[in-house]
């Protein structure tokens, strides 16, 4: 992710603040065509942090229009989501032919990869979290399917991961680069819970109830990790659901139970291997289930593009650089 970055407009020259803002936001985020009220007399203010996957942001400003277009998009090297909280004014966003208006107390996200329009009529003051797809999608089943819609944060998980965000923002001067990463890897977890815990109510009949069903089944997937024995009968145990059954659900994502248990492990593998220094790889391995070391490195390079060791000695050499 991203190194930090912070900008205000009171230091900028007033011919020169529309100009910069749109440097800055798309050094924050991703280029954007950027419509002002007046631009002369636009203020505000931007912050960024890194946290290991996930950039977190605080955006104060007038009003502004920001539009994804097309051509910003064939430029994009990475597909990426923004997940954008509003306080203290509402904000209006289109995309994929959808209208929605989000009030302070709710959150939307944000697909980069494809045109959008997205706007504030009145001073706002706004958090935003950039976040790649491979990351998200790691702990979110389908994230496209959540975009241009309002999660309300009012209340449950996505309340808790809405009031995360703040603390973060707010102690952010005060968090290492250690801590950083496993907040990063908080909120995300935060996130996939409060957008899978809000699409119940968006889907309808069937499809309803076995998108419930398969969003209790990767939760009790990811709890019981360490859990030597999982396997699809402890699962559908654990979920009360019949062992066929749990390998349907699974055809809805064109993948199987084992898939998810593996590719799971290899994940929480990955971020203890973020997260503590000198750990020792054969402890990890494990730790989440692999009683083969070599089948593990095998299992861990075909999804990671790099050996535990390799991973290992990569991100200790970009921490003690950074």
């Amino acid at each position: 992710m991203t190194s930090q970055l912070r900008f205000s407009t009171a230091q900028t020259p007033q011919q020169d603040r529309s100009s910069q803002w749109n440097a800055v936001i798309a050094d924050a985020y991703f280029p954007l065509q950027l419509h002002f009220r007046n631009p002369l007399e636009f203020n505000g203010r931007l912050t960024r942090t890194p946290l290991g996957h996930v950039g977190l942001s605080r955006l104060t400003s007038d009003p502004v229009n920001y539009e994804r277009r097309r051509s910003h998009i064939s430029e994009a090297r990475e597909e990426e989501y923004l997940v954008t909280i509003p306080r203290a004014s509402s904000v209006e966003f289109r995309q994929l032919g959808k209208d929605v208006r989000c009030d302070p107390g709710g959150f939307i996200l944000e697909r980069g990869d494809e045109p959008y329009r997205f706007m504030y009529e009145k001073p706002n003051d706004l958090f935003v979290l950039k976040v790649g797809r491979s990351a998200l999608s790691e702990r979110v089943r389908q994230p496209d399917r959540h975009c241009a819609r309002v999660i309300d944060a009012t209340s449950g998980t996505a309340s808790l991961f809405a009031t995360m965000v703040g603390h973060a923002q707010g102690q952010i001067a005060e968090i290492g680069a250690s801590a950083a990463e496993t907040i990063g890897r908080q909120l995300l977890e935060l996130l996939g819970l409060a957008l899978d815990g809000g699409s119940d109510a968006a889907e309808s009949g069937v499809s309803s109830v076995r998108a419930a069903h398969l969003g209790r089944v990767e939760r009790f997937i990811r709890a019981n990790l360490k859990e030597p024995g999982l396997s699809p009968d402890l699962i559908a145990e654990g979920c009360g659901i019949s062992k066929r059954y749990l390998h349907d659900l699974f055809k809805d994502v064109n993948g199987t139970v084992s898939q998810q248990i593996r590719d799971q492990r290899l994940i929480a593998a990955r971020d203890r291997l973020e997260a503590a220094n000198g750990v020792k790889i054969a402890e990890i391995a494990y730790r989440f289930g692999f009683s083969d070391q070599a089948q593990f490195a095998r299992l861990f390079k075909a999804k990671f593009g790099l050996t535990p060791s390799d991973f290992q000695r990569r991100h200790e050499e970009s921490r003690r650089d950074g």
